[in-house]
């Protein structure tokens, strides 16, 4: 069956987020990818594309092996000293995202952790929620990536780490000006 209009959305969407994590380490050199930032105390470029990544690969292995449980994902710290796991990363996401398996309205459950004693509920979810989540949560981690980059001396395109809302209202009040 035909991927929905909503699926391709949301796929589109991811898609978009890959493709800033992949630019961004394509553009930074080694030193900058795995240096503290000044700005965002105890960040680095390479930790936050694996936070990122993480939360992509957590959906997908929690739609395979139920739950979705992103507060006990995988964390893959290769990626965040190594630019080339952190590319072999995104292209394996990206070929999983682009899986026929499920589209927007497929059910899901996840578990969520509620406090820091380890207590847990699990909820019932969408594929595409889920998948909503997980792009709307990279964007504020883009921002961050911009900011450590922007240390460093690396510019980005306009849009970098802003969210599509935003995005959208800028433009509309750049048309009222």
């Amino acid at each position: 069956m035909p991927p929905t209009a909503t699926t391709l959305a949301l796929q589109l969407a991811a898609e978009q987020v890959f493709d800033r994590c992949a630019c961004l380490i394509e553009v930074v050199t080694d030193d900058a990818f795995v240096a503290p930032s000044a700005t965002i105390r105890g960040g680095t470029i390479g930790a936050h594309v694996r936070h990122v990544l993480d939360h992509y690969a957590a959906l997908f292995n929690g739609v395979d092996a139920p739950p979705v449980a992103y507060d006990r994902r995988e964390r893959r710290l290769a990626m965040e000293r190594d630019r080339a796991a952190a590319r072999s990363a995104i292209e394996a996401l990206r070929t999983r995202l682009l899986s026929p398996a499920l589209g927007a309205d497929s059910p899901v459950a996840i578990r969520v952790m509620t406090s820091a004693e380890g207590q847990e509920v699990e909820l019932r979810s969408t594929f595409g929620r889920e998948l909503a989540f997980a792009t709307h949560h990279a964007i504020h981690h883009l921002a961050m990536m911009r900011a450590i980059a922007a240390e460093f001396g690396v510019a980005l395109e306009g849009n970098f780490g802003k969210a599509p809302s935003t995005v959208h209202h800028e433009q509309g009040a750049a048309t009222r000006a």
